[in-house]
């Protein structure tokens, strides 16, 4: 029994471990999480799958053998107890028990006799009699279903703990062991996956995931095992016709569900279901489960800037969510090696953006903005759903990448509208976004071609002479002015406001370099507004408006531009991406499992239940009463004692109210 509760404890621990920590998550994520040399400890004790660990299956079955022994030792001795109404004991045996009783009545032995079977039937208790000599033995007893406690206590520990075993991983286990199977660690197709590679059709259990787009259809399911997966047949075919997600006002989904088509191949014939949260499709001993959702191959349409040189051209790529693409020989000779891998398509992205975003960042690699996915802060009125957004990862030629989420429309920030785009150098960080201005035909379109312009050293020098013109002092020399604004216009082209600040700090003194830095700040915000000029002559676009509300938001145009050139001067990717069109394709991922085991848990679950009420509510009370006649025939002579497995108070109580009846026999 020690044996037992000790290993009972251990495995309530493990259960603790494997509720808190996420289990069944790829190896990379709790190396980002714990770190390579913790994660190496707890690998050891595979706490990434407590419940299908081999020591945790071990304990639990040293568990089942441990209490099926006691269960079987002690059973049959306790079943024996609870019939008994133990009516060979000895009137020495109760003279020794604490709760007993003795007295003489004036009453006849067989008047006695029978007023106190009377009494014991009317308190609830059985009654046997046994004939000994002169003396008659009246054995009683009462809630003797008190041992029945004991037994359904273990036995349900036993099935709970079996059905445990039947649904978890040891059925597929063992066939990995034994049974010649050997998990697919590399990306196939499941048609192509060989026979070790599938599980039977008839595999008494399992707990399996199934993606069908919308659309599609699937008779096969995917088991993990470790970092490997097994293919599982399923007794019949699931078509996804419709996904139907509605959501909160805070973006998160409020109900996800399945409309899907059954069909058995056994007898061809079909019908419909809708598979919800908590209302599984059951059939023919497998039960599917809504689990999630995820894309099913959406398609998009990427219209890509060049980021490099004084070109302004675009280009356009087609993309599939979860598959890779080429740039083609329509991008430019710096990102025609890249590979576009599309990771996602979120057409709803609700944010809180009450707060707007921080100031640009001088230093792009420092945080710009974080607005998206789960860095959103806690849901108030001012959340809106600012659209939808495309997330991309750019692969150069070195394996080196970085990915990307770029919003399709743009956002009011500051009163203002901004493209945001973020970037990150791999999942487990945050995304930095900057802010690109949005033009009158709310596209980055303005935006790049100004960037095109700021790299070419002669539009640089136009504008810089334009500048001049427009600032020098009249009659006096504009050659210093335009120097000084080419100049300007050179660093801020090769780095941004960073190598602006640097070359300040080499060539400024120390105490004038608040009054240097603004001035050049200035000079370039100047003539980046004349570039502005010079890109709308080229684009054949109307003058600006210099006065009024109109001219006000050209300005802020201007400032905006200017800190987003600075900081694309550390966008770690030659082009840039915007989502031009996109077809979402919806897919469902079910849970498909089969639980022999479930009912027995159900089964001990109830065990348990009655087995806990049986031993702290029934108390198991035995009272013996011993009537012999008195000397030379008259009166009699009453002997009795009560006990029990728990002497608590009231018990005590009770024994006072039996002796107080008892003594009422005197009369």
């Amino acid at each position: 029994m020690r044996f037992a509760v000790s290993l009972l404890m251990f495995i309530c621990v493990a259960s603790i471990v494997g509720t808190v920590l996420v289990q069944n998550q790829a190896s990379s994520a709790y190396i980002d999480q714990f770190g390579p040399f913790w994660y190496a400890v707890f690998d050891k004790f595979s706490l990434w799958h407590v419940y299908n660990s081999w020591w945790f299956l071990l304990i639990m079955t040293f568990l089942v053998v441990s209490t099926g022994i006691c269960l079987t030792r002690n059973a049959p001795k306790m079943l024996r107890d609870a019939v008994s109404f133990r009516e060979y004991i000895r009137l020495s045996s109760l003279r020794a028990f604490p709760q007993r009783l003795e007295f003489d009545s004036g009453a006849a032995a067989a008047d006695t006799l029978g007023r106190a079977r009377q009494l014991m039937k009317s308190l609830g208790y059985a009654v046997k009699e046994r004939q000994d000599g002169e003396g008659v033995l009246l054995a009683g007893k009462k809630g003797s279903a008190n041992r029945l406690g004991y037994i359904f206590a273990h036995t349900a520990l036993i099935v709970i703990c079996v059905g445990g075993l039947l649904d978890s991983e040891l059925a597929v286990r063992a066939q990995v062991w034994l049974g010649g199977k050997k998990p697919i660690v590399e990306n196939m197709l499941i048609s192509d996956v060989p026979p070790s590679g599938r599980l039977s059709m008839n595999n008494p259990s399992f707990r399996s995931s199934m993606m069908v787009p919308e659309g599609g259809r699937a008779n096969n399911a995917v088991v993990m095992v470790g970092d490997g997966a097994l293919v599982q047949p399923i007794p019949f075919t699931l078509t996804l016709k419709k996904f139907i997600v509605d959501y909160y006002s805070t973006g998160m989904p409020s109900r996800f569900a399945s409309e899907v088509e059954v069909r058995d191949p056994d007898t061809g014939k079909t019908f419909d279901k809708t598979i919800e949260v908590n209302e599984p499709l059951r059939f023919k001993g497998v039960t599917v489960y809504q689990s999630s959702f995820d894309d099913g191959g959406s398609t998009v349409k990427l219209h890509g800037y060049p980021l490099r040189g004084s070109d302004p051209a675009t280009f356009d790529i087609s993309g599939t969510v979860g598959k890779s693409a080429e740039t083609g020989k329509d991008a430019p000779a710096e990102a025609r090696d890249l590979k576009v891998d599309v990771t996602a398509l979120r057409p709803i992205n609700v944010e809180d953006l009450s707060g707007g975003t921080p100031k640009p960042a001088r230093d792009f690699a420092q945080n710009v903005a974080s607005v998206a996915g789960s860095a959103a802060g806690k849901a108030n009125a001012n959340l809106r759903n600012v659209g939808p957004a495309v997330e991309y990862r750019l692969i150069d030629a070195s394996g080196q990448s970085h990915e990307f989420r770029n919003y399709m429309l743009p956002v009011q920030l500051d009163g203002f509208p901004v493209f945001l785009a973020g970037v990150r150098n791999n999942a487990n960080e945050n995304y930095r976004y900057l802010r690109l201005p949005a033009d009158d035909d709310n596209s980055v379109a303005e935006f790049m071609r100004l960037r095109a312009l700021l790299a070419d050293p002669q539009a640089r020098a136009e504008a810089a002479r334009r500048f001049a013109e427009k600032n020098a002092p009249a009659g006096s020399d504009r050659q210093p002015l335009e120097t000084a604004a080419e100049r300007a216009l050179h660093t801020f082209s090769d780095g941004g406001l960073q190598a602006v600040a640097n070359f300040l700090q080499s060539n400024a003194p120390a105490s004038e370099l608040e009054r240097a830095a603004d001035i050049v700040v200035r000079l370039i915000g100047a003539s980046v507004a004349e570039l502005r000029v010079m890109e709308r002559e080229r684009a054949g676009l109307p003058p600006l408006p210099s006065d009024g509300e109109a001219g006000e938001r050209a300005a802020v145009w201007s400032r905006v531009a200017v800190a987003a050139l600075s900081d694309l001067a550390m966008y770690p990717a030659p082009v840039f991406f915007t989502l031009a069109d996109f077809k979402q394709v919806q897919a469902s991922v079910f849970q498909v499992s089969r639980t022999p085991g479930k009912q027995a848990v159900y089964v001990g679950c109830l065990l348990l239940i009655l087995g806990v009420f049986s031993m702290f509510y029934i108390r198991d009370r035995r009272v013996w009463v011993w009537v012999t006649p008195g000397p030379d025939g008259r009166g009699s002579a009453v002997h009795a004692a009560m006990t029990s497995q728990r002497r608590t108070l009231d018990f005590h109580r009770e024994f006072e109210r039996l002796k107080e009846a008892l003594l009422r026999l005197k009369q």
